[in-house]
């Protein structure tokens, strides 16, 4: 049988790739690796980048390149028999990437061409390679004695498989749960576009009525805009609760054990390497300098933004109590009343907005927006072989029509689909027998499918989700740096890897940008002035509560890494609810098991690194106030951001290359000026 898996040259072949293909091809692929590393070893003992460090990135480009459409189709169109495919690797691959990090032979061929008269004469992207390689060995453990790093290897297998397992309880309880009505009473208050979504949904399954799922399309507008309260609370308890004791699925997929296994694990990780606590492990990569630090910087934020919060959170319940005489607001509610004050102050809404972005004129906006500002032009291909009916394929090309990277967009929630937005790694840049390797991405969304004969329509926040996205793939796109290990996201410091995807969010905001697309999808009108004076006006409506939420989520996330105990469990609502305490406005009911369905930090790569988020927005906020200063298509300041930034990858610590494209450092003013928080 041949494996499509083995012969993969160029794009991946989607509709050839079967369960089946995928541990024959992992196997036979890691036994050549190790077989290839062993004659790199062997060959000379004068190492150098093109007989040692060269080789090594195209093996494990290799292996990467074979890995991600497995990694990718598990995500995307899960089954049972891809998801034990995937699992029976996971331990391996996590087996030879440890055994790799703990070579000592490996380990010293770095360090001799590290200090050898040939490193002088690379340039900064191949240093740069070398210098986190050495980092990297000593992050595998190559310091350890023979027990420790047989324990380390042991504890990074188990951690490859409980973090997989605590995304799989969390599809399987999102995806297990749904909500059949027959009674139209019920969906009082539900836009068109929702009820239209659920009959559709209903229709499929050989139903009459409509059918609600957790899938966010569906969720949402129930907790926005459905009159009926217990509805409401029926889709919250079902929400907050998934994959936990609690809820219509109590004790099915519980991740609560999970918690305390990949806490235990990641600690024990860290301890053996040398470090107090995993919090501090994660700080090895990343711009922060120590745990100090990142805690002073959110408490910091949390401080400037407590006040607004707590004053947005009073006006939220006077405003319920005199509309519906609601005297105790219920966490199900505050969704539902802030559309509703939103509308009542603003007079605007996500659902009245929604005819004004049809997929195909935000698609042609969004690269529009990156033609201004790069010169680059975006052209849609329908040759390729997809995972996806409704998968689209693009290719990046600059001014003299060369191609610089491509990328599939899957855009709708589905069914055996994980929730959530992301980018990914497709094909990385790199270069081949002077052939440059194009790079090549997954944008994936979860968006409102079309509905019978209309376009999908997104709300602006689907936007924004949109252009964020679009950011990272950029990122990873556009780099010019031929070496794997620091070309596009790789070797970014993890709390700077979320400033190109931010930094594309202000589009989504300005009014020439919205001229270019913002059209209704039946009579092609322009997005009025005055709905777009609201929307604006309406940009930093609880802005101070959202601040804090997502501080709230950083502050458990790190913690949670920094105090781990090993002597006992850790009171993981406890925790939260000490967070809580310091700086949240919103106390959640006793059941919400929210850290049961967070996989940024288990299953993800956010662990004791969420902070990221705010930290990158700093920078993003900043690197946009340069455009602020001159003009939002400034072509001059956009030509200094991809070559200073997106172009660069890893190549150069983050901040060199925000002073690069800045000039200084970077400062909070920009990000309390535009979240509406007085510096």
């Amino acid at each position: 049988m041949s494996n499509p898996l083995l012969s993969i040259n160029g794009l991946p072949p989607f509709s050839k790739i079967k369960a089946e293909h995928v541990e024959p091809a992992i196997d036979t692929l890691l036994a050549e690796s190790r077989q290839k590393v062993a004659n790199l070893l062997s060959a000379t003992d004068d190492y150098s980048w093109d007989n040692l460090v060269k080789p090594i990135e195209d093996i494990d480009e290799k292996l990467s390149r074979t890995w991600s459409p497995v990694s990718h189709m598990n995500s995307v169109v899960n089954s049972d028999a891809l998801r034990e495919a995937y699992n029976t690797c996971l331990p391996k691959l996590s087996e030879y990437g440890t055994e790799m990090g703990q070579n000592a032979e490996l380990f010293a061929a770095y360090q001799y061409v590290r200090h050898s008269e040939g490193f002088k004469q690379l340039d900064a992207a191949q240093k740069k390679i070398i210098d986190n390689a050495l980092r990297d060995f000593e992050l595998s453990g190559i310091g350890l004695d023979n027990d420790d790093k047989q324990r380390y290897k042991t504890l990074m297998q188990e951690l490859s498989k409980l973090t997989s397992k605590f995304e799989e309880n969390v599809l399987d309880a999102t995806h297990g749960w749904d909500k059949y009505i027959d009674d139209e009473k019920l969906l009082a208050g539900l836009p068109e576009t929702a009820i239209a979504l659920a009959r559709q949904s209903a229709k499929k399954e050989g139903k009459s009525g409509w059918l609600f799922s957790l899938e966010f399309p569906s969720y949402f507008p129930i907790m926005t805009y459905a009159d009926d309260r217990a509805l409401r609370e029926e889709m919250y308890t079902a929400y907050v609760t998934r994959a936990s004791d609690q809820g219509p699925q109590a004790g099915k997929w519980d991740n609560a054990g999970l918690i305390q296994d990949i806490l235990k694990r990641r600690h024990e990780a860290a301890q053996l390497l040398g470090f107090n606590n995993y919090a501090e492990r994660s700080l090895a990569k990343k711009m922060a300098t120590d745990t100090k630090q990142v805690i002073d910087f959110l408490s910091d934020l949390a401080e400037r933004s407590l006040p607004m919060a707590r004053e947005e959170y009073k006006e939220l319940q006077d405003f319920a109590r005199e509309t519906d005489g609601i005297e105790q607001l219920e966490a199900w509610d505050n969704a539902y009343y802030s559309e509703k004050l939103r509308e009542h102050q603003f007079s605007i809404s996500q659902e009245e907005l929604k005819p004004y972005f049809p997929e195909n004129r935000v698609l042609d906006g969004m690269f529009a927006v990156i033609n201004k500002l790069y010169g680059m032009n975006v052209i849609e291909r329908n040759d390729v072989d997809t995972w996806h009916k409704d998968v689209r394929f693009f290719e990046i090309q600059d001014k003299q029509g060369e191609a610089r990277g491509q990328f599939y967009l899957d855009l709708y929630a589905r069914n055996k689909k994980r929730g959530g937005a992301w980018m990914d790694e497709c094909i990385v840049r790199t270069c081949h027998d002077n052939q440059v390797q194009l790079p090549v991405a997954y944008l994936t969304c979860n968006f409102s499918p079309p509905v019978g004969n209309d376009p999908a329509l997104f709300t602006h926040d689907e936007v924004i989700t949109l252009f964020h996205e679009f950011g990272h793939g950029l990122q990873h796109m556009l780099t010019k740096i031929n070496y794997m290990g620091v070309s596009g996201i790789n070797g970014v410091e993890w709390d700077a890897v979320e400033l190109p995807s931010q930094f594309m969010e202000n589009w989504c905001w300005q009014k020439p940008a919205l001229a270019m697309f913002a059209r209704h999808y039946k009579t092609d009108e322009h997005l009025p002035d005055d709905m777009f004076e609201r929307l604006n006006a309406a940009k930093n409506f609880q802005s101070g509560m959202q601040m804090v939420r997502q501080i709230e989520f950083a502050l458990f996330d790190f913690r949670m890494h920094m105090e781990f105990n090993p002597d006992k469990a850790t009171d993981v609502q406890a925790l939260i609810a000490d967070v809580r305490k310091n700086v949240s406005v919103v106390t959640p009911p006793a059941f919400n098991r929210f850290a049961n369905s967070f996989t940024h930090i288990f299953s993800g790569g956010y662990a004791a690194g969420y902070y990221s988020y705010k930290w990158a927005e700093v920078l993003s906020s900043d690197a946009f106030s340069a455009f602020e200063e001159t003009d939002i298509f400034d072509a001059e300041t956009g030509q200094r951001f991809l070559t200073s930034v997106l172009e660069q990858g890893g190549s150069h610590n983050a901040m060199e290359l925000f002073v690069q494209f800045r000039g200084r450092e970077p400062n909070i003013d920009a990000l309390l000026r535009h979240s509406g928080i007085a510096a």
